[in-house]
């Protein structure tokens, strides 16, 4: 977990750098005469992936202390330490499948800006969501 932190406040520091550079250059040597302007687009998007490296780095230098040693921060670990379940995946869940159709429909009501398509899509994906959390609490297969 520490060298995960540690790669994404690299990657923060590479995207501070960038974007100062990107933001300094596009406004210097703009070709559009007089006027001097920012590239809006890549301004925004080097931003936001300053902004998002910056949240995951925090996220996993907080989560860090609560968790014990990774077999990646000990030096003498071999592969097989890291070894494990990971956790319990449905093998035969159709919720995930309606999850991305809800989040499908949501984007094309967002591309095409129908609230009401939104809405509906979002109830789904609300839907799709709470029968993918529950589906072995209900039912036949409830443990």
């Amino acid at each position: 977990m520490k060298s995960a932190a540690k790669m994404f406040y690299g990657l923060t520091a590479f995207f501070v750098f960038i974007t100062v550079a990107y933001i300094y250059l596009t406004i210097n040597l703009s070709d559009t005469g007089n006027v001097r302007a920012l590239e809006w687009a890549g301004g925004t998007a080097l931003v936001m992936a300053t902004l998002m490296t910056l949240m995951l780095a925090g996220y996993l230098h907080i989560t860090e202390r609560s968790a014990d040693i990774a077999p990646a921060d000990w030096e003498e670990a071999e592969v097989s330490d890291a070894a494990g379940t990971l956790g319990f995946f449905s093998p035969n869940s159709i919720w995930p499948f309606w999850m991305t159709v809800a989040i499908l429909f949501m984007g094309f009501a967002i591309a095409f800006w129908q609230l009401w398509l939104l809405v509906l899509a979002a109830v789904g994906l609300i839907f799709a969501t709470v029968m993918l959390s529950m589906q072995y609490y209900w039912g036949p297969e409830k443990h």
